[in-house]
């Protein structure tokens, strides 16, 4: 079982940090052979959920507050070491990410810009797709929202 932590950018250690950009690095600039700015300033006003099996960092998300990035609270950075992606724990650091949202900013609506590909994956935890495809950073995405029924209604 994953063991998830959260905590906010000025309560992450330097290690965890450290760490933290090493993932994420790994998966979205060398996995993916994507050359972006990962780091966008943003690392500071989210919340960073972390997941570990057996002390090793293997899962990450961070979330926002309604207008720290998006309109709606919102998910980025979703991550799972490549090892590891075969165990679900993406719906587990999701699922925790989602509950941290509905706690910490007492927030049921979030909107997520998910990769194309994984568009069922969301879907399945409750995220509607919505808008045309779009390309970032060289790969497609789709825009997604979960919450409200009404502002889910708004988007057709």
């Amino acid at each position: 079982m994953l063991k998830t932590v959260i905590k906010s950018y000025n309560e992450l250690t330097k290690n965890e940090l450290y760490t933290i950009l090493r993932i994420r690095s790994e998966v979205f600039v060398v996995e993916q052979r994507i050359a972006y700015q990962d780091l966008d300033n943003k690392d500071q006003k989210a919340l960073h959920i972390m997941g570990y099996i057996d002390n090793e960092l293997i899962a990450y998300t961070r979330i926002f507050k309604p207008n720290d990035y998006f309109q709606y609270a919102s998910i980025g950075r979703v991550l799972i070491a490549k090892k590891y992606r075969r165990f679900d724990y993406g719906k587990e650091i999701m699922k925790t990410s989602i509950l941290a949202i509905e706690t910490h900013f007492n927030e049921v609506t979030i909107k997520i810009s998910a990769q194309l590909y994984l568009k069922r994956f969301y879907s399945n935890l409750g995220f509607v797709a919505y808008g045309d495809v779009y390309m970032e950073d060289e790969i497609p995405h789709t825009a997604m929202l979960k919450g409200e029924k009404s502002k889910l209604s708004e988007l057709n």
